[in-house]
């Protein structure tokens, strides 16, 4: 991590002592992410993208991914980019499925889609969002598909009917049980099984 990158993150966990819980540097990257209170996530940017040091006014990316073994499942990723210094951070917080987090379309307005798709495939709430409603899945989908405890078959399945002339959503039904692709299955040990046998009739022709 570079002396610049060093001093920098002390400068913010000295003007936003109670915003920020820890700093992580990555040496691999060169870059500084923030772990933050979802309740200082609007606090923390707007910081970011005014003061004179910082000026990440750039909004590259916002996404979620899923822990479901821990008490706050989600972490919400703010990736931003600072034109002025070509850098960039990455500000994270924690939450669970019922913590609502204040929608950051008032400092960046390309967070509008990216917060509506995490609403959609995650079910994470933005508060004062002025039109959070699902950008990706279709109209009337029950759950979100990206939570770990979806499950990858889903629910419903969507066709076109013949004989009605109309495309209609009906539960998904499958010509086989779904199976869990594990070192026990039977699948799994059956392909074992050919690998070795072909490896003996190798070994006994070479003979």
């Amino acid at each position: 991590m570079s002396s610049v990158h060093v001093n920098f993150s002390k400068s913010l966990a000295e003007m936003l002592p109670h915003s920020i819980y820890t700093i992580v540097h990555s040496d691999a990257t060169d870059e500084i992410t923030l772990v933050v209170p979802s309740t200082s996530v609007y606090e923390v940017l707007l910081f970011l993208r005014d003061h004179q040091s910082c000026q990440f006014r750039v909004l590259s990316d916002l996404t979620a991914v899923d822990f479901p073994e821990r008490d706050t499942r989600f972490e919400v990723v703010y990736n931003l980019l600072s034109i002025h210094y070509n850098t960039r951070i990455r500000v994270k917080t924690l939450v669970n499925e019922i913590t609502p987090i204040d929608s950051i379309i008032a400092i960046h307005s390309s967070a509008n889609w990216y917060e509506r798709e995490v609403w959609d495939l995650y079910g994470i709430f933005f508060t004062n969002h002025p039109d959070l409603r699902r950008i990706l899945t279709d109209y009337g989908f029950e759950g979100h598909p990206l939570r770990k405890d979806f499950p990858l078959s889903g629910f419903t399945e969507v066709r076109y009917d013949a004989i009605s002339k109309r495309v209609i959503t009906e539960p998904a039904e499958f010509s086989q049980e779904f199976r869990n692709f594990n070192f026990a299955s039977p699948w799994n040990t059956g392909f074992k099984q050919q690998i070795s046998s072909l490896k003996e009739e190798t070994e006994q022709d070479s003979k």
